[in-house]
């Protein structure tokens, strides 16, 4: 769960929940963001202030400016992106899949309402349209506003964004796509978006929809060597009950404490190698990646042996009788921001509810 403290420096010797942090150089007052990642283990780090915060009928929004990782997106107590690494997770999610489709045109993008995803397909030159289908218009709305970097994305004219679920908009549409991204919350027990997760939704939503060679990517949780047992292996097992060729791979995210997990997935063989991804992308990206290129992602997809074990021994199959969760939930806690509007740590206008 997500969590904003403010802290004086006094310490009770407990050390807990952020609000005692005792210093040599004696009173220091801060304002800290802290998320539990899982039991008896929290992630938090200091703010400079809080620029903006909102609710719609689905999540909590808040828009904050860390000082280690500047800006950072947090939709439900959940650090969704943060300015300085985000292009790590976002060239991950999309480039592979891309650069191994012979010539990705149409897309489909499940969620990524912060314009990231799309950001990072419309570099590619080959694409001639982009549907982003969000269900939540204020997250789209909040991101359009303050995340300055995704605006020139989100006026791009091959640029569709479909305000809706997911799963309906590709169940009840006739368009198929060269590839369709996952770019989903985690699973969350609760959540909106554990159902999109599922073998059923892979079969009978997600495939057909695809049309031939295409591919399907979804960001799959943690997947550092402890943590990949939550999601990330039981998806890619899922999703080799329904492909025929599935490439799991990961990159270490530092606002996000963990390494973090993708899965790559089609009928059609994943068969270039570095060098060859190399050249498709000197040929069709616009501009240079900060972080993918042939080398990283023949690097992010060879898994440590405890990893690779863990994979090729899973046997859960993902249903939403048999759903797995990442651990934790939580929302940034209102009552804080009168305590954060005398500290000066608030920017801007007070939070709404649309609730």
């Amino acid at each position: 769960m997500g969590d904003i403290s403010c802290s004086n420096g006094i310490s009770s010797g407990n050390g807990v929940n952020g609000k005692s942090h005792s210093s040599l150089n004696g009173y220091r007052k801060s304002c800290w963001y802290e998320e539990e990642i899982e039991e008896n283990l929290r992630w938090c780090f200091a703010l400079n202030s809080i620029l903006h915060t909102g609710a719609s009928q689905y999540q909590d929004i808040a828009l904050l400016d860390t000082k280690p990782f500047g800006k950072a997106l947090v939709i439900d107590g959940k650090l969704q992106s943060a300015e300085v690494d985000e292009f790590i997770y976002h060239e991950s999610l999309v480039h592979p899949a891309f650069l191994h489709h012979s010539s990705p045109k149409t897309t489909f993008i499940m969620g990524g309402g912060e314009g990231s995803t799309a950001r990072e397909i419309l570099r590619h030159k080959t694409v001639e349209k982009v549907v982003m289908c969000d269900i939540d218009e204020e997250v789209v709305e909040f991101c359009k506003a303050y995340l300055v970097v995704n605006r020139e994305a989100f006026c791009d004219p091959r640029l569709e964004v479909i305000i809706n679920d997911a799963r309906a908009e590709l169940e009840t549409g006739k368009e198929c796509y060269d590839v369709i991204i996952g770019d989903l919350a985690d699973p969350i027990e609760g959540g909106p978006c554990y159902k999109l997760y599922t073998k059923s939704f892979y079969e009978h939503t997600v495939k057909p929809r695809l049309n031939q060679g295409g591919i399907f990517i979804t960001q799959a949780g943690p997947a550092g060597i402890f943590s990949h047992t939550e999601v990330f292996s039981c998806i890619f097992n899922t999703l080799r009950q329904v492909f025929k060729y599935v490439v799991p791979y990961s990159a270490h995210i530092p606002s996000y404490a963990d390494t973090w997990g993708w899965i790559m997935a089609s009928d059609s063989p994943f068969m270039l190698s570095a060098d060859e991804l190399d050249t498709r992308i000197k040929q069709r990206i616009a501009g240079e990646n900060r972080y993918l290129d042939g080398k990283t992602f023949s690097s992010a997809s060879t898994l440590s042996k405890a990893v690779r074990k863990s994979l090729d021994n899973e046997t859960h199959v993902y249903t939403e009788g048999t759903a797995r969760f990442i651990y934790g939930h939580g929302s940034v806690h209102q009552q804080n921001q009168a305590k954060l509007i005398r500290n000066g740590l608030m920017e801007g206008a007070p939070a709404k509810s649309t609730k």
